[in-house]
C-alpha cells in the first residue's frame, strides 16, 4: 500500500477522534443538512459547527453544495457512511461482551 494512501487514512481517521464530528456524521446519514439543520439538532453554536463541517470537507469526509444563500452539507461517499457504522456496530459488540464478563 502506498504510503501516501497510509498517510491519508491517519488524517482521515483523527477526524472521527471527536464525538461531535461523529455526530454529524450519523445526523449526515438521514441526509443532507445546513449547518443551521446541524446547529439544532446538536444543539451546538453555530460557529463550532461551521469550524467541524469545514474540517470534515478539507479532509473529504463530507461535500457541500450552494443553494441561493444556504449551504448543504452531505457524506462525500456512502461507503465512509457504511464503513462507520460497521465501526460502531463492532464497538457496541466490544461493549456488549466486556459487560457481560462483569461479575
Amino acid at each position: 500500500m502506498k504510503k501516501e494512501i497510509l498517510g491519508f487514512h491517519a488524517e482521515f481517521c483523527k477526524t472521527f477522534s471527536n464525538p461531535v464530528r461523529l455526530e454529524i456524521l450519523n445526523l449526515l446519514k438521514e441526509g443532507e443538512m445546513t449547518v443551521t439543520d446541524v446547529k439544532d439538532r446538536l444543539g451546538i453554536p453555530k460557529a463550532n459547527t461551521s469550524q467541524h463541517l469545514a474540517l470534515m470537507r478539507m479532509r473529504k469526509i463530507l461535500v457541500r453544495r450552494r443553494e441561493g444563500t444556504h449551504i448543504y452539507y452531505r457524506i462525500a461517499s456512502k461507503k465512509i457512511a457504511a464503513a462507520c457504522g460497521t465501526m460502531q456496530n463492532a464497538l457496541e459488540d466490544l461493549l456488549e461482551a466486556a459487560s457481560s464478563r462483569q461479575y
